[in-house]
Parts: structure tokens; C-alpha cells; sequence
């Protein structure tokens, strides 16, 4: 099992990656890069990745045995001590982190790089605004996997405090 300290720590890091991916999309979106791409991505990653691993590792462990009740029902997916709206608002997030990471592909322009094969002239400002949507796909993605960072880690945060499932419930029940 996880270390209780190790998860809290996790949770934190995954919560700052958030807000960090977060808040410099923000920026993006309003034409603004607060920092270099290089920087602000191995920023997101480093606080996003090991609590992402920490809470996928931590829900194996923990509810290995259980598996959804429904395949597409939200509530079947997630632990049953888990409040649905801390479920909704995870998708709710990540839905957000998803649609930027959308629109910054729709923006991207593949001619801006080469025309007919040989290397073209454009402006510092077409430029720039390329860099700006690739560095806002690589931080929407980051923020999506920090917010399932969140989740995870919180749902094993909260587990020791959750009722004990009935034999209604498919949790803790062991695999047929």
C-alpha cells in the first residue's frame, strides 16, 4: 500500500499542476505566455506525473477487487464513498482541459512551417501564435491528467472514512 504521506503529497502536487496548467492556458487563451514552453510543461509534468502514478497504483490496490456495476453510468465508476459532485466536477474539469486541447489543434497551421515542401517566410506573429497552441495542447493534456491525479488520490484520501458497502453494492465484492 501507499504511504498516507506519500498520497497527501501526490494529491498537493497534482492539485498545483492543475492550477498551474490551468491558469497558464488561461493565459494563452487571453494571448499572453507567462513562460517558455520548455519550462512550463516539465513545470506541469514533474507536479502532474507522480501523483497521476501514485493514484492509479493506490485504486489497483485498493479496489482490485471490484469492477463497475454499469459500463457507462458515472456513478459505477466511481468509488462509492465518493461524492458525485466531486465526480462531476473531475469531468467537468477534464472536459475543460479536453475542449482546449481541441481548439488549440483546430488553430494549429501546417503551412506555417513550410510551403511546397521548402521553408517559408512568415511573420514573428504567425509564429508566436503557433508556439502559443502547441504549448497550450501539451499544458491541456497535463491538466487533464492532473485533474484524474486529483481524483484518484482523493478517492484513497477519503477511502478509511467511507461506509462499508452493502451486499447490494458491487465494492468489495470479489470478481465472479
Amino acid at each position: 500500500m501507499i504511504p498516507q504521506r506519500w498520497l497527501v503529497v501526490s494529491s498537493a502536487m497534482c492539485s498545483a499542476g492543475l492550477i498551474w496548467s490551468a491558469v497558464l492556458v488561461a493565459a494563452l487563451l487571453a494571448g499572453v505566455r507567462l513562460v517558455p514552453t520548455a519550462v512550463a510543461v516539465a513545470v506541469a509534468a514533474v507536479l502532474s506525473v507522480p501523483g497521476v502514478i501514485a493514484g492509479v497504483i493506490g485504486n489497483r490496490w485498493l479496489y482490485r477487487t471490484t469492477r463497475p456495476r454499469m459500463r457507462w453510468n458515472l456513478t459505477s465508476w466511481v468509488p462509492p464513498h465518493v461524492p458525485h459532485w466531486a465526480g462531476m466536477l473531475a469531468g467537468v474539469l477534464f472536459f475543460g482541459f479536453w475542449l482546449t486541447v481541441v481548439v488549440a489543434f483546430a488553430g494549429l497551421d501546417s503551412d506555417v512551417d513550410k510551403r511546397d515542401g521548402r521553408p517559408s517566410t512568415v511573420s514573428p506573429a504567425d509564429a508566436d501564435r503557433q508556439r502559443n497552441l502547441e504549448q497550450q495542447i501539451s499544458l491541456g493534456v497535463l491538466g487533464a491528467v492532473a485533474v484524474g491525479g486529483v481524483f484518484l488520490t482523493g478517492a484513497i484520501l477519503t477511502h478509511h472514512a467511507a461506509p462499508q458497502p452493502t451486499e447490494t453494492q458491487s465494492a468489495g465484492q470479489a470478481l465472479a
